[in-house]
């Protein structure tokens, strides 16, 4: 099941460049963190091509790309390779590496929500595999690292994003299988839906674009005051040596008052 966007060679160079940046990013969190060389290659690894792996194993497309496409695996590990010898260069290649970061943010959104629906999936499941193709392996590369994840860390738009190429290439798709847009058409369209994720990121980055948070408030207009729901006793046995004192049986109590 051939994707639109795989079909186009200069697609394909962009791919496996994404590719070979987002092992880049992976590798270089791990050599921070002072891993050896198997680490930082196992890190570039799942950073580049965890997130396929995963839509791959959704689909049932077994064994998947992220271990059968020899391009890929190898473009993985040759970057892990790279960053244990360049990593202060590299470390210091800021913007560069948020450019290249976004280009694969939106690259892995569309490709993944588009080969989602050549399996003929719903719409809502391809937004939702697109979007793991894009975010998991940098899920996965934290997780490993034991930080906090980047879709949760970072307060610019980096979900935001790829959830709306997600939808937009739902929307492309869908609108080939009905014969409005022919194979040439929903290439442009892709290779402009990626257009726009970049930019997203990007414009969010540089003028410090945030969603909003929770909503301020200083007190809550709605109080429970009945007496049905009572916070529960976690610790019973706290106060038992009390309710022992006061709970004496009336005999004992009798017999104490007579003495």
């Amino acid at each position: 099941m051939s994707v639109a966007l795989e079909s186009n060679a200069v697609f394909i160079g962009i791919e496996y460049l994404a590719i070979f940046c987002s092992g880049l990013s992976g590798g270089l969190a791990a050599t921070r963190k002072h891993y050896d060389i198997f680490s930082i290659l196992m890190i570039s690894w799942v950073t580049a091509l965890g997130g396929g792996i995963v839509r791959d194993v959704l689909l049932g497309s077994l064994p998947p790309t992220g271990i059968t496409n020899k391009g890929y695996v190898l473009s993985a590990l040759l970057s892990g390779v790279v960053v244990a010898i360049a990593h202060p260069e590299i470390g210091n290649l800021t913007r560069s590496m948020i450019v290249v970061d976004a280009m694969a943010l939106g690259l892995f959104a569309v490709n993944g929500t588009a080969k989602a629906m050549a399996f003929h999936t719903s719409g809502m499941t391809a937004v939702f595999l697109g979007m793991f193709t894009a975010l998991a392996g940098g899920l996965i590369r934290d997780t490993l690292l034991n930080e906090v994840p980047s879709i949760i860390r970072d307060k610019h738009w980096y979900a935001v994003p790829s959830f709306v190429g997600c939808i937009l290439t739902v929307i492309v798709s869908k609108c080939v299988r009905a014969g409005i847009i022919d194979l040439h058409g929903e290439m442009a369209l892709d290779l402009g839906i990626v257009a726009l994720v970049v930019a997203m990121r990007l414009l969010s980055v540089k003028f410090n674009i945030m969603l909003p948070g929770a909503l301020e408030r200083e007190r809550a207009h709605l109080r429970m005051r009945s007496r049905y729901l009572r916070r529960p006793v976690v610790h019973p046995q706290v106060h038992e040596p009390q309710d022992a004192a006061v709970n004496i049986p009336s005999e004992a109590a009798g017999k104490h008052h007579e003495g």
